[in-house]
């Protein structure tokens, strides 16, 4: 295993961790008694691949159904010095409530500290001045950690990147000591942030690249053609770990076998610059074959925000899941993300294109060199991806 310095809390993290959303056996928060046994023990068997392969960064969250409380059963099994481990609590209007969140989370871990502690979900303003306000959640974390509770403190976005930098560079209360955030090959956006991350030198843990990243482990044909001779999932960690700022990628594993493709991208690490470069000019072209060479490197500049528009319509994201559509084929992973607008609450802001058809986008493109080609982008978009509504995996 490949372990990097995770910023200033100088933990020596694994390029991996396991994250506790997808081996859990429920995502309603059910008591051990209705945990069924072949159940925990595939969880206990994953954990322990985990740690037999290096990866010693286990990661959950309160909001991950059974996962604390199945954690709970495994975890105090192994020397509490050879792991580190991280929950993550979601902001509340009282910083009260937030501790009693918190220690109620410690007490299903069956542990008697983490090692991380993250304020889960900073994704707009409201979770943001929950956090960071006189009295807040990043205050009463500290107290937490000044109590040996918890190691050190961060937090956990799916939000706007100048709410994640803002976070990042906030002084309040000693400021965070590491982000978890969005980034990978189909969604770069969140690049600035990884700068102001490291300017701060915080710890850069990376969600979900293998699910949210584009569902590769159940890849398009033509994106495995693409990243051949790699896996796309291969591609993508040695893509996400050949930036240095970047420190470990979250790997949701739901068995034993998951790890087995991110530990052949460890194995081929020190070739990666070889592998990437050709699979990267194959990406690009493809890219630009389908869409234009100026559209695909600058759509995005000059579109409005999901709270300018018309009801709300989020056109940047739904653009970008045209052009994954168009260059790659990725109609699955885009009818996934589609209809999560709109009932994703700001986990995933801003909603579908609904009504388009009688409704006059033009004069909130005015600032876009491709107002004709967004209208009909967005147009299509509905068209091909949308399906029945859809939940967040924690609300179903």
């Amino acid at each position: 295993m490949l372990y990097r310095r995770f910023g200033r809390t100088e933990l020596r993290m694994p390029v991996f961790s396991t994250g506790g959303m997808r081996y859990q056996q429920s995502w309603k928060d059910i008591p051990l008694s209705e945990v069924e046994e072949a159940g925990q023990r595939n969880l206990d068997a994953t954990i322990r691949r985990s740690v037999e392969v290096g990866i010693n960064h286990i990661e959950t969250a309160r909001g991950y159904g059974s996962s604390e409380r199945q954690l709970g059963r495994i975890l105090p099994t192994f020397p509490r010095k050879d792991l580190i481990v991280q929950t993550k609590i979601g902001p509340t209007d009282t910083a009260e409530e937030f501790r009693s969140n918190f220690m109620e989370s410690l007490e299903r871990l069956q542990l008697d500290h983490v090692d991380l502690l993250a304020i889960h979900g900073i994704n707009e303003e409201v979770t943001l001045d929950q956090s960071v306000r006189p009295g807040g959640c990043l205050e009463m974390a500290r107290r937490l950690q000044s109590e040996g509770l918890a190691r050190h403190i961060g937090f956990s976005t799916h939000g706007p990147t100048d709410i994640i930098i803002r976070a990042i560079q906030t002084k309040a209360h000693g400021g965070f000591d590491y982000v978890n955030l969005h980034w990978y090959y189909i969604n770069q956006r969140n690049w600035p942030a990884v700068l102001a991350a490291r300017a701060e030198d915080m710890g850069v843990f990376i969600i979900s690249p293998s699910d949210k990243g584009g569902m590769l482990y159940r890849p398009t044909e033509k994106f495995q053609r693409l990243t051949a001779p790699l896996h796309p999932i291969v591609f993508n960690d040695l893509f996400c770990l050949n930036a240095p700022e970047i420190h470990t990628l979250s790997l949701g594993a739901s068995k034993p076998s998951d790890y087995d493709l991110h530990l052949e991208a460890v194995s081929l690490f020190e070739k990666r610059h070889e592998l990437l470069l050709p699979i990267l000019a194959r990406l690009n072209e493809a890219m630009e074959q389908a869409l234009g060479a100026d559209f695909a490197h600058h759509y995005e500049e000059g579109l409005p925000r999901w709270q300018d528009t018309p009801n709300e319509i989020n056109v940047p994201v739904i653009v970008w899941l045209w052009t994954l559509l168009k260059a790659f084929d990725m109609e699955e992973y885009g009818r996934m993300r589609y209809t999560l607008l709109g009932n994703g609450g700001h986990w995933f802001a801003g909603k579908q294109a609904d009504g388009i058809e009688s409704i006059d986008l033009r004069p909130f493109l005015t600032k876009s060199r491709f107002a004709d080609r967004i209208l009909e982008a967005v147009h299509e978009a509905h068209r091909l991806l949308k399906t029945a509504p859809k939940k967040r995996l924690s609300e179903s």
